[in-house]
């Protein structure tokens, strides 16, 4: 069980009204303004503090004491939701009840799995504003699982593995820090405080690879009942013990929120049965796979390869450019475009296009109508922060050593590199133990962060622009701003999309030394302001 901390009596009056429990890692939010709940997640993500605890420090004086009223009319619409449930099947009704939940505590691998689904929001706990060198309730931040409890000595060097990797981990964020200023020396112009955080912030995003996937964070989501609903049918199916407990405590505290949406999750008939068909066809997929792919030697290809486009797709984006300021079909329309110059078609995008003031303006709806596959294999702290965009089909392969992993040059500068590669080798040893006792599931908790993982993203035009404008913005990670820049390079170059890529105006290939140093000078002004 993740640590939970504990609260004074006085504290525990105060929450009381606006949490579900104050006792477990998992709660929902209650009694309060939405504007509220949200600012709270907002917050969330760039503090080390629990959210009942930034409650009290932060929000509570802002808080109507008598905001907190008790339901009105909850049986009445509980019988209405249950007999649209059951008699009509409208599932649609679910989406119209939502709530604001906290999993605390949370793996790497299991806030994966938390924010899967499309139709939820998330914020998690930054590791590039939190620091993992503070032992909470005197351990390390990371999750023992419950699979090892049966595995004495495993779990034994388990401990001793992860407890040696933080130590490291925490150790060099001061030399790191150092190596940093002695190479970025502070601009005059820059207050001390911005400076600082920029430094800060450049040495954890370059030790992060050393931290484990069993590292824990802290996960806000607000979603719809049916959102949920989806979200618990797969955690209760799911290999990892952690996954399956971490379900039961939100089912718990959502139904003290949207009970009415949520009465099928653990019907054996209903919901029992949607988790077995999963259960099922997951196991038989990957047993028939064992049978039909042949190992063979692991192709270790470019960073990012684009594996599947139209190469049609620019014509077809003009034509549905075109579509809702004419009265011809779709397919006259795509004719039209096909007669036209190339020169012709570029106008009729870039008139689509218009001045983009910021990445926020998008053009509309043509865009969706190409669509592009990448292969990717990168580090495995790029993908967490690539598998959050979820307006697009991604899925990904098991997290193993198989495929090495990335190593910063300014670790071997800063003198790390003897620690580092001893560290994320013994963590490989020790998943390799685990699957060889035949925990398969629970392995890639000992794997780090800087181990590289395969997975594919495929999104249409609309998308690509909203991915890569956004990630290679200059604050951003250079791991997946170096990703993103591939993908917009191959949209232009190996697609042939030229004019979708010159739309996506947006897109930065500059090379950054501080990735953060701007966006914190911002911010600077703004609170001066």
């Amino acid at each position: 069980m993740a640590y939970v901390e504990s609260f004074s009596d006085d504290e525990r009056q105060k929450l009381a009204p606006y949490f579900t429990n104050l006792d477990s890692p998992v709660f929902a939010l209650r009694n309060l303004p939405e504007v509220v709940k949200g600012a709270m997640f907002a917050r969330y993500s760039r503090s080390a503090k629990s959210l009942r605890r930034l409650f009290l420090d932060e929000f509570l004086d802002q808080v109507d004491s008598g905001t907190a009223q008790k339901a009105v009319g909850l049986k009445r619409a509980d019988e209405l939701y249950t007999r649209v449930f059951d008699e009509y099947g409208d599932d649609s009704v679910a989406q119209l009840g939502g709530a604001h939940i906290a999993c605390e505590g949370a793996s790497n691998i299991l806030t994966k799995i938390l924010e899967w689904g499309r139709l939820m929001a998330y914020l998690e706990q930054s590791t590039r504003y939190i620091p993992y060198n503070s032992r909470a309730g005197g351990v390390w931040r990371y999750h023992v699982p419950e699979e090892l409890e049966s595995e004495p000595r495993l779990k034994t060097a388990y401990v001793g593995t992860l407890d040696a990797t933080f130590d490291v981990y925490a150790r060099w964020i001061e030399p790191m820090e150092v190596y940093y200023r002695r190479r970025f020396p502070r601009d005059t112009a820059d207050p001390e405080v911005v400076y600082k955080r920029t430094i800060r912030a450049k040495a954890l995003d370059t030790l992060r690879g050393l931290l484990p996937a069993a590292t824990q964070s802290n996960v806000g989501l607000f979603g719809t009942g049916q959102a949920f609903e989806a979200l618990l049918l797969r955690m209760r199916m799911h290999p990892l013990a952690e996954a399956r407990a971490y379900a039961e405590m939100m089912l718990g505290e959502l139904r003290q929120i949207i009970p009415s949406f949520l009465k099928r999750v653990d019907r054996p008939e209903r919901g029992g049965a949607w988790s077995d068909y999963l259960r099922r066809t997951q196991d038989a997929t990957a047993k028939l796979a064992g049978h039909l792919v042949m190992p063979t030697g692991v192709e270790t290809p470019a960073e990012v390869s684009l594996t599947d486009f139209d190469p049609d797709g620019e014509t077809k984006v003009v034509a549905a450019a075109l579509y809702s300021s004419t009265n011809l079909s779709d397919r006259q329309l795509l004719e039209v475009a096909r007669a036209m110059t190339r020169k012709q078609r570029e106008e009729v995008l870039r008139t689509y296009v218009g001045e983009r003031g910021n990445r926020r303006h998008k053009p509309g709806r043509a865009f969706e109508r190409t669509t592009y596959r990448f292969d990717i294999l990168t580090d495995y702290g790029a993908f967490r922060d690539l598998q959050r965009h979820r307006l697009l089909t991604l899925e990904w392969q098991g997290l193993t050593a198989q495929h090495g992993y990335a190593t910063d040059e300014a670790i071997g500068e800063a003198g790390l590199e003897p620690e580092w590669h001893q560290t994320l080798q013994r963590c490989a040893g020790l998943f390799e133990d685990l699957r060889g006792a035949g925990l398969a599931s629970a392995a890639p908790y000992a794997i780090n962060m800087a181990y590289r993982l395969r997975f594919y993203m495929e999104m249409n035009a609309r998308e690509a622009m909203h991915v890569t404008e956004l990630r290679t913005s200059p604050q951003g990670h250079p791991s997946y701003r170096r990703v993103c820049q591939e993908m917009h390079r191959l949209i232009g170059e190996q697609a042939g999309h030229r004019a979708i890529a010159a739309a996506m105006r947006y897109v930065d290939h500059s090379d950054v030394d501080l990735e953060r140093l701007a966006a914190e000078r911002a911010a600077e002004r703004k609170r001066g302001k």
